[in-house]
């Protein structure tokens, strides 16, 4: 009898594991998995396990190719199965391409006249995943914000940061989940900060790897209405409910969709985006209405500079408004004196209600 031993953390089984095991039992006629104990997996990676090791075990043993299960729990230069494995003797130790202590197992190998095998990477049956990636995906919220931005946009992007300089937005409702996104596409809303959220990943660092600026994830995800520093990361200076924007808010569709990443290198008017990110920050600080529509008169002004086509003008109580995100596209920004010019306006084609959000921590 050929006697097969690997050994993982194997936190949360997965079909890639499963694809590990089938291949590594194929090399014999006996295959031992060991586990990371709970212990150990606290001391290796900081990690509390995600079942109790009975359970585990359990688990484990009812895969069809699996012979034995045993738990590592002493844990030895970075192994937890020397014990297991200088007990049963095994006659191969097989290993993934990315074994980081090959060396020690070899030696460990040579003690019982085992061979080390490294198994080539074979196409996977399935979408490869990770179990930190399994984590991050259940602990992601199953809805999450879009969000307006007033002034200092582009301010965000680290290659434009201005010391002193201040970005300010908006977290907003209807919410969007991974099913029900009630908002155009590529809008202008921070939609793919909220993407990466729901799908709990890393946003900020997914929008500044597509060489844009935080704004939006950290927004969806502070949600309220919020004031920023000006910097390479997001550094939150206030954050409040934005009661004085409730009823007063109102996104109108172009009817075109832009791309923000194409938009990033443009010229246009740092010192008026600037000067808008201040006089809205006075405006949070204030919960001054007419305060922030004098910011987006800013905002609006540059964009207009930027060669933007006109946004509907003759709406009945419209203080001011602009571009959300990048502009040339997407949705544009209203803001209203009363909620009930606000609702007129939405009874016209094209326009529709939102409001701040401030979630619950």
């Amino acid at each position: 009898m050929i006697r097969v031993f690997v050994s993982g953390c194997y936190d949360i089984v997965h079909a890639g594991h499963v694809q590990f095991f089938r291949e590594a039992r194929a090399l014999g006629d006996h295959l031992t998995v060991c586990f990371a104990s709970a212990e150990v997996l606290w001391l290796h990676k900081q990690r509390r396990s995600s079942l109790p090791d009975d359970h585990k075990r359990a688990v484990l043993a009812a895969l069809d190719m699996v012979d034995e299960v045993v738990v590592g729990d002493r844990l030895e230069d970075g192994m937890d199965f020397r014990e297991h494995f200088l007990r049963l003797r095994p006659d191969i130790l097989a290993v993934t391409e990315d074994d980081k202590y090959g060396a020690l197992k070899r030696e460990l190998c040579a003690q019982v006249g085992a061979r080390y095998l490294l198994l080539p990477k074979t196409p996977p049956q399935f979408s490869p995943v990770s179990t930190t990636q399994i984590v991050k995906f259940i602990r992601a919220p199953e809805v999450a914000p879009l969000r307006v931005d007033f002034a200092g946009g582009w301010l965000d992007v680290p290659r434009f940061a201005r010391e002193g300089a201040f970005v300010v937005n908006c977290a907003i409702s209807p919410a969007v989940s991974l099913r029900d996104w009630p908002y155009e596409q590529n809008a202008g809303l921070g939609g793919s900060g909220a993407w990466a959220l729901l799908n709990g990943r890393d946003g900020i660092a997914a929008e500044l790897d597509l060489g844009v600026g935080w704004q939006d994830p950290a927004i969806i995800a502070e949600t309220g209405l919020c004031v920023w520093r000006s910097g390479r990361r997001p550094e939150l200076e206030i954050k409040t409910a934005g009661e004085f924007l409730a009823g007063r808010m109102a996104l109108f569709w172009t009817g075109a969709p832009h791309d923000t990443p194409d938009l990033a290198n443009r010229p246009r008017d740092y010192d008026a985006i600037e000067r808008a990110g201040a006089l809205a920050r006075e405006a949070v600080w204030q919960g001054s209405l007419a305060r922030l529509a004098e910011a987006v008169k800013i905002s609006w002004a540059m964009q207009c500079g930027e060669g933007m086509a006109a946004l509907p003008a003759d709406l009945p109580g419209a203080l001011a408004w602009k571009y959300c995100g990048g502009g040339f596209g997407g949705y544009a920004l209203y803001l209203f004196g009363e909620p009930a010019q606000r609702d007129a306006a939405c009874a016209r084609t094209g326009f529709r209600p939102i409001e701040p959000l401030v979630a619950a921590r």
